[in-house]
Formats: C-alpha cells, sequence, structure tokens
C-alpha cells in the first residue's frame, strides 16, 4: 500500500465559475486486480498492455487505486506531477524477488504474447484456486503468484535420453521379476 499526502488548496472550477477548498488528505493507494477491474469497467479495454494512457486515465486509475474512504474527486485535479510520478513508480514496482526467465526459472516474463485483462486474471486466480482476497494485492505480487503456481504445477516435460529409458526399464523389469519370483 502506498500514502499519499495531499497538501490541498484551493482551484477554480472553470464549469461552476467559482473557487474550491480542496482539504488536506491522505490518500492509501492499492495497485490491485480490484483497481484494475473498476478502471477496466470504464475504458473497456485491458490495463496490463503497453500502450501510453492519457492523463485523464491516469488521473482515473488513481482513483480506483485510492481505498481511503470518502474523498473529495477534486483532490486527483489537484495533485502535482511528483505525486503521480511517486505512484506510477508504486504501479512499476515488482513488489518482489522472484523472477522468470524463458523456461520459468530467471529472466523475465511471459514467452507467449497474450493481451491480459482482469477476468483473465480472475481466471486464473479461480483455476489455480487462488483465494479471492488475493485480488487487494500489489498486481504484480499476485500475477507473481500466479506464474509461480504455473511453474511448480507444470508437468516436467524434459526429455530422456536412451540411456535414462533403458535404466527405467531395467528398474521396472527387475521389480516385476522381484514381485513375481521369476527370472526373466
Amino acid at each position: 500500500m502506498l500514502k499519499i499526502d495531499i497538501i490541498g488548496g484551493e482551484m477554480f472550477d472553470e464549469a461552476t465559475e467559482k473557487f474550491i477548498t480542496i482539504k488536506p488528505t491522505t490518500l492509501s493507494l492499492e495497485h490491485s486486480l480490484i483497481a484494475i477491474s473498476k478502471w477496466e469497467s470504464k475504458y473497456h479495454v485491458p490495463f496490463l498492455e503497453e500502450e501510453e494512457k492519457t492523463p485523464e486515465q491516469i488521473r482515473y486509475y488513481i482513483e480506483c487505486m485510492t481505498i481511503t474512504p470518502n474523498v473529495d474527486p477534486n483532490i486527483y485535479k489537484t495533485m502535482p506531477m511528483w505525486q503521480i510520478e511517486e505512484i506510477m513508480d508504486y504501479i512499476r514496482n515488482p513488489m518482489t524477488a522472484t523472477w522468470f526467465g524463458d523456461d520459468g526459472n530467471k529472466g523475465s516474463g511471459r514467452v507467449k504474447r497474450e493481451i491480459i485483462t482482469s477476468e483473465l486474471i480472475y481466471y486464473w486466480m479461480v483455476a489455480l484456486q487462488i483465494p479471492a482476497e488475493y485480488e487487494k494485492w500489489h498486481i504484480n505480487r499476485l500475477l507473481t503468484l500466479i506464474q509461480v503456481c504455473n511453474v511448480k504445477n507444470a508437468p516436467n516435460d524434459k526429455k530422456m535420453s536412451r540411456n535414462e529409458i533403458a535404466r527405467n526399464y531395467d528398474a521396472i523389469n527387475a521389480a516385476r521379476r522381484a514381485k513375481l519370483n521369476t527370472k526373466g
């Protein structure tokens, strides 16, 4: 969770042509599956795609990340760029020491490119029996957990050499001969 202190102050609302007073506020933010779901329900595009977001989309995502109750919506309009950058750094933070490669052991990321939406992440959670309360985790930690589950649940597709196959057959045959008390 990230906490951001908003100084407050006054801003001019062009729509009403009046000054608005904004009280100092501390925002608690979480980059989570819940926040992504809210954002995707408004914009109808995958949040986790590499496409650049507009300033309006970024500010709305910060609203979606907010878990502080009863926040004045004008807070997001007055947030300075340096605080938005601090939030973006938090979003980009992997929040884990685990890393993966193409072989599932090291490096970064996916081998096959797939469009990831919140519904797909929820599907993965259901398929892997990850409890629903994990939707509140930082999304990078949740995606890492999903990847760890996939690696640990994957069958070992390592091909055996001819010598390994012959040794396995020899062991199986020896076990059968011992069980049946035969010589061949």
